[in-house]
Formats: structure tokens, C-alpha cells, sequence
């Protein structure tokens, strides 16, 4: 009989599916070390038989119900419905292409479906590891969870990626904004962004109670439906008051559109004023989040502790705080000479 190396790969690999079938079928009744155990028996037994595939037939009804359970258990951890789709439609996209029960899907067929969705959509280095960290957090549930015994994308790290250097507004372009604005409401939104750092799904959320302008505060609702507190400089008290005052509608939205209805202002359109600003004024990239990032640079810079400035720009873990700020090489130089040399 002649040798087939697809054969004999299917064969070998229908012995990893019938092994991990049957380990979980076990794991309510055996401890780890009896588990495995089992599962180095298994291995040697099966190695002198050819197991061949009867019904290969997938169990979408159990997939479907893993994935619903497991979309409710972030849901409940405070994920936005918008992480949520995403979290489903990445999930059930690797069911669709691995053909498998998600219980018996093994770490070579994650590092191939991620190889060819990378060499399919030409994905960069950052999207093939959004989805490694969502396939990592459905398989380390499913683990805790007790459905399988190891979680898959454990041997698969992180992706390295390239840490591009973001752009931050310079002093004389925030200036070159404020002097330009001849709308009251943008000059208000630029003081806003720029003071207290609050993302722009945030502010288009604020209504005019939520200011609070003798403590110069406001309470945001940020990612997974958590409030934090922000606060605004003096500049942004004054224009956000003359801006309100010059107001004649009686929308409770903190700012609305420029003409009639006078309707809550939306990312989008927040989006498309910065940026046709900056095409007028010469100015690159002039986006909401940049005045984010922004204020996180001058932040550390200026000496803020970071665990403060986490907490201020509403981030769950501190390495993403670090993302958003650069330290200049100037002052890591003085810092050396202050507590090294």
C-alpha cells in the first residue's frame, strides 16, 4: 500500500480528537494527575491502532452554547456591547473555518487558521493579536470552566509588533486651534479633550448637569459602564459657560449640533470637524484621541504618578496608560544625572 502522508496526518490527528474526547468526558470524575494518567495510556495504546473518522460531524448546538455562555460571563465583567460583537464574531469566525468542536481544537490548528487569516486579509502584526488575545480569553474560560483540560493558545505567545512613536499636539498647534475656532462649541470641546483627557465617546455622552463648574469636574461613563471622575482647567470653565449661555435650544445634551434641531453631537461628526480644521490649518492628524494621548504625554512628563494617571484616563490595566504616554529622551537624560550620576 503506497504511503500517504495526508493520510497518515488525518489518521494522527483523529487520535488527538478521540484522546481529548475522552479525557473530557472524564474530567468529572478523575483528578489531574489520574487524568493524566489517562491520557499517556491512551497515547501508547493508540499508537499501534489506525483510528479512522466515522462521523465527523461538528457539534455546532454545544459550540453555540459555549460561545452564548461565554459572551454572558464577559458581558456580566462589564464588556461594551460593541467588545461583545466583536468577541462572537471572532470566536464563531475560527469555528466556521477550523471545522471542529471547540473542545477538540488543538493549538496547530490555531497557529494555521491565524497564519492563513493573516496571509488572506493581509493583516497586520496587531490585528492577528487582538484576535490571539480574544481566542486566549474563550479558551482560558472554557478551562476554568472545567469544558477542557488545557487551554490551546497557551503555546501560542504574544505576536510582537512594532511600537510606532503616536503624535501628540505641541503647545503652539493647541493655540493655533483655540485662535481659529470661531464656533464657540469647538473652542469648548478643545479645552474639554484637552484638560481632562476624556475619550470623545465619553464627552458626546455628557449632558449640561453633568458639569460640575465650582469643582470644575464632571463624571464620565467610560468602557464597561464604569464612572470616573475628570477634571477641566480654568480655560475650558470659561469657554464651556460662554458656549452654553450663547445656546438656544433646550436639548439637555452638554453639545449639540451647529443648526436646528440642535440634535446631541456624534463621534462621527466630531471626527470630520477636527479633522477638516486640521487640513485648514496645516496641522497633521488632528483627531479626538489625540488630545488624549496629549495629555497623558505632558502628564507624565510634568511628573504625574502613573498610577494616577491611570486612574484619571480610566484604564483597567497600567500598560495601556503606558502606551498612551511618551516620556521625552530629555528628560530621561536629567532624571539620569539627578539619581544615577
Amino acid at each position: 500500500m503506497p504511503f500517504s502522508y495526508e493520510s497518515r496526518y488525518r489518521r494522527t490527528d483523529m487520535k488527538e480528537k478521540l484522546i481529548t474526547e475522552i479525557i473530557q468526558a472524564m474530567l468529572p470524575h478523575l483528578d489531574n494527575a489520574k487524568l493524566l494518567r489517562l491520557k499517556q495510556t491512551l497515547e501508547q495504546t493508540l499508537s499501534r491502532y489506525d483510528v479512522n473518522e466515522v462521523d465527523g460531524s461538528v457539534e455546532e448546538g454545544n459550540d453555540r452554547d459555549l460561545i452564548e455562555k461565554f459572551i454572558s460571563a464577559k458581558r456580566i465583567e462589564g464588556c461594551s456591547e460593541k467588545s461583545l460583537k466583536y468577541y462572537r464574531a471572532t470566536i464563531e469566525a475560527l469555528v466556521s473555518a477550523v471545522g471542529k468542536n471547540v473542545k477538540s481544537v488543538l493549538t496547530e490548528d490555531l497557529r494555521k487558521y491565524l497564519t492563513e487569516y493573516q496571509n488572506k486579509h493581509q493583516s497586520s502584526r496587531v490585528t492577528i493579536d487582538n484576535i490571539r488575545r480574544i481566542l486566549s480569553s474563550f479558551f482560558s474560560w472554557l478551562e476554568d470552566e472545567d469544558y477542557i483540560i488545557k487551554s490551546p493558545v497557551r503555546r501560542i505567545h504574544k505576536v510582537k509588533t512594532t511600537k510606532n512613536v503616536k503624535d501628540t499636539f505641541s503647545d503652539e498647534e493647541l493655540e493655533k486651534m483655540r485662535d481659529s475656532s470661531d464656533e464657540l462649541r469647538d473652542l469648548a470641546m478643545i479645552d474639554l479633550l484637552s484638560s481632562t483627557g476624556m475619550r470623545v465617546g465619553e464627552m458626546v455622552l455628557l449632558n449640561r448637569v453633568d458639569i460640575n463648574f465650582s469643582e470644575r469636574e464632571c463624571v464620565v461613563l467610560g468602557k464597561g459602564s464604569k464612572e470616573r471622575i475628570v477634571y477641566f482647567d480654568a480655560k475650558a470653565k470659561l469657554h464651556l459657560q460662554q458656549y452654553l449661555d450663547s445656546r438656544t435650544d433646550d436639548n439637555p445634551a452638554l453639545f449639540v449640533s451647529l443648526r436646528a434641531p440642535y440634535e446631541r453631537i456624534k463621534i462621527g461628526g466630531i471626527e470630520h470637524r477636527f479633522r477638516e480644521m486640521g487640513k485648514r490649518l496645516n496641522i497633521h492628524k488632528v483627531h479626538p484621541h489625540k488630545f488624549r494621548r496629549t495629555l497623558a504625554t505632558l502628564a507624565i512628563d510634568k511628573g504625574m504618578p502613573i498610577e494616577q494617571l491611570q486612574q484619571l484616563l480610566g484604564h483597567q490595566r497600567i500598560d495601556t496608560t503606558l502606551h498612551y504616554a511618551m516620556v521625552k529622551q530629555s528628560n530621561v537624560k536629567a532624571a539620569h544625572r539627578k539619581y544615577i550620576s
